[in-house]
């Protein structure tokens, strides 16, 4: 069962919610209120306390109007920490208009327009056109108050501004019926041409991405991509979108910084595009240039994003042969993550990288290391993705077979065919059914790794043309070097040469 509360509660830390408590004390204007109990015992996940608080058969109407009470007091909380935190250019153009307007209104008239024109300069590098309407609108109403306004030249930019803004609308229309499309994509695991399935949906609201193209709009276009790119674990698909970057990032250097949020997560995705088409270098550039802006930026984006950052260069060294210097990296965020008590996500995804590195090192403290990943699988289905958790599952089952624990390995593999093939078929994600047939054959006689027959079926998934994703890969790599008695770090790093040869 969904609990609103609970979830919203994974949004702070632990000094957030101390506050939070402070802040339902302060205003409660009884001693007897039961606010802050309640959020002790949903923290807790108590429900004996639960009960002991309201009896559910015969206060239940009271039960609900506390919990909504506390929704409700969450929601604001939580409100005012936004803006607390927001320091973004955007948000300080929304206060110098928010400012201005108000002076204006007070007959304050030569400040007030002073920090409109600011506000109108902030909104204008941003390409916050529905905020810049806003202002505009304002400056107009105002026109008659300011002696050096020209009012026809101000109905002009603000006429400009509308078709702007009504394009950016169409746009964001097109950007919403693409995220749907790619739900569907994902359920029929169907392969489409992503630029054309781009192309004619803005050509149906007659949008042209030349005039359009900006750093949200950009961003947009790679998330989507990205996420295309992941549903099929296969990032060739997308390769296009490298050179449209490129082009767009050369052409507006000056604009990088006041579009930083856009920026930084431009220079992530194609951080990313280049490693997983095998672009190691060029990767790890993008990566050093967002190393340059985070120390630049400020702290929010270093914290949203070190880690990510930290993550993309251990793969990247990791790839490119030096598995001492990607696992030292690894490491060394694992324990950043720790003292900046960083997103639990994040914080996931650097461990299991961890334990994915460790196993193909053939390192004991493999499974040590899973054993630090304590959620539930439903728990990863839903905060990691399902192909994450896969990938969870696969490996511990690997980690086992490694060490011999053939009956625990065998268990483990049972339980995960019982929980995801279903899953499996519906995406018609048939690489990681047949690696769990061929597992299970392992499993049930390992002399089998000597057969023809075996070894030709490792053979034939490692040539698969789907199976060259460099996270596929590493799966593929690991069974060649169980019939080859091989290391399964090395045999990766062959398969990455062959595959990759052009590219690292």
């Amino acid at each position: 069962m969904i609990d609103p509360i609970s979830d919203l509660l994974l949004l702070l830390d632990n000094d957030d919610k101390k506050s939070f408590k402070a802040f339902l004390k302060r205003k409660n204007k009884r001693n007897d209120v039961k606010n802050v109990r309640l959020l002790e015992i949903i923290e807790t996940d108590d429900i004996n306390k639960l009960k002991k608080l309201y009896d559910p058969t015969k206060n239940r109407n009271a039960y609900h109007a506390l919990r909504k009470r506390l929704h409700e007091s969450l929601l604001f909380f939580l409100s005012n920490k936004v803006f607390e935190r927001d320091n973004s250019e955007a948000h300080e153009a929304l206060k110098l208009f928010v400012v201005g307007r108000f002076l204006l209104e007070g007959q304050f008239t030569k400040i007030g327009f002073k920090c409109l024109q600011r506000a109108e300069d902030k909104a204008l590098h941003l390409e916050q056109f529905s905020l810049l309407n806003e202002i505009l609108q304002t400056r107009l109403q105002y026109a008659h108050l300011d002696a050096t306004v020209h009012v026809e030249l101000l109905v002009g930019r603000l006429v400009e501004n509308q078709q702007k803004l009504q394009q950016e609308a169409k746009f964001q229309i097109a950007y919403a019926l693409l995220r749907a499309e790619l739900q569907n994509i994902h359920l029929r695991a169907k392969i489409v041409d992503l630029n054309k399935l781009i192309s004619d949906t803005l050509s149906k609201y007659r949008i042209s991405l030349d005039d359009l193209l900006s750093f949200k709009s950009l961003y947009q276009l790679l998330y989507i991509a990205n996420e295309y790119a992941a549903i099929h674990q296969n990032y060739a698909l997308v390769r296009s979108f490298l050179k449209t970057a490129d082009n767009f990032l050369f052409k507006h250097p000056e604009q990088a910084f006041l579009q930083l949020f856009y920026y930084l997560h431009i220079l992530y995705y194609l951080a990313n595009f280049n490693l997983r088409n095998g672009f190691f270098k060029e990767s790890l550039r993008y990566l050093e240039r967002m190393d340059v802006v985070l120390s630049q930026g400020s702290p929010a984006f270093r914290t949203q994003l070190q880690l990510r950052c930290q993550l993309l260069k251990a793969l990247n060294f990791h790839y490119l042969g030096d598995g001492a210097q990607g696992l030292a990296l690894l490491k060394k965020g694992i324990n950043q993550a720790a003292v900046a008590k960083s997103s639990e996500v994040d914080l996931a995804d650097l461990q299991l990288c961890l334990v994915m590195f460790l196993t193909q090192f053939r390192d004991k403290t493999a499974l040590i290391e899973l054993q630090k990943l304590t959620r539930t699988d439903a728990w990863y289905e839903k905060k990691m993705g399902m192909l994450w958790t896969i990938r969870k599952s696969l490996l511990e089952i690997l980690i086992h077979i490694q060490f011999d624990h053939i009956d625990l390995a065998t268990s483990k593999l049972k339980s995960f065919v019982r929980r995801y093939k279903k899953y499996l078929m519906t995406v018609s994600e048939n690489r990681v059914i047949d690696f769990a047939k061929l597992i299970e054959k392992y499993l049930l006689n390992p002399t089998i790794i000597h057969t023809k027959s075996y070894r030709a079926a490792v053979d034939a998934m490692v040539n698969q043309k789907e199976n060259k994703d460099l996270f596929v890969m590493g799966f593929a790599a690991w069974l060649k070097a169980l019939v080859t008695s091989g290391s399964p770090y090395q045999v990766l790093l062959d398969l990455i040469k062959e595959s990759y040869s052009i590219c690292v």
